[in-house]
């Protein structure tokens, strides 16, 4: 990862809501959630989670795919392994030979839906 995707990547999880969402994408795994879904979990409206959802795909730390008419989106688990990766040699003056720090969907599904904190 280069430096302008670091910050584009670091820019869009500096904010509350993006982090909350992207967390809740990263528990739920590969197979995302619909958008309706997000908002619903997260108590946010629809012009909201768009915008927020726009900043993420931006980022490339999330994926769009269409099922029907609904929207999918999922985490990009190697963006955010690159992420750290870069932050790791960058930030932490560390090799990534000395153990490479990964993100990996969750085996286990979250027993109750994550809720914002207000």
């Amino acid at each position: 990862m280069e430096k302008p995707e670091a910050l584009a990547a670091l820019a869009a999880l500096a904010q509350e809501t993006r982090l909350d969402i992207y967390r809740l994408l990263v528990q739920v795994g590969p197979e995302g959630l619909p958008a309706g879904n997000i908002g619903e979990q997260l108590g946010l409206p629809s012009a909201t989670l768009a915008f927020h959802l726009k900043e993420l795909k931006y980022a490339k730390l999330a994926r769009c795919t269409r099922n029907g008419r609904s929207l999918i989106y999922a985490a990009e688990y190697p963006v955010m392994n690159a992420l750290l990766l870069f932050l790791t040699e960058n930030c932490c003056g560390r090799s990534v030979t000395e153990r490479q720090p990964t993100c990996v969907p969750n085996e286990a599904k979250l027993s109750t839906p994550v809720k914002r904190k207000r």
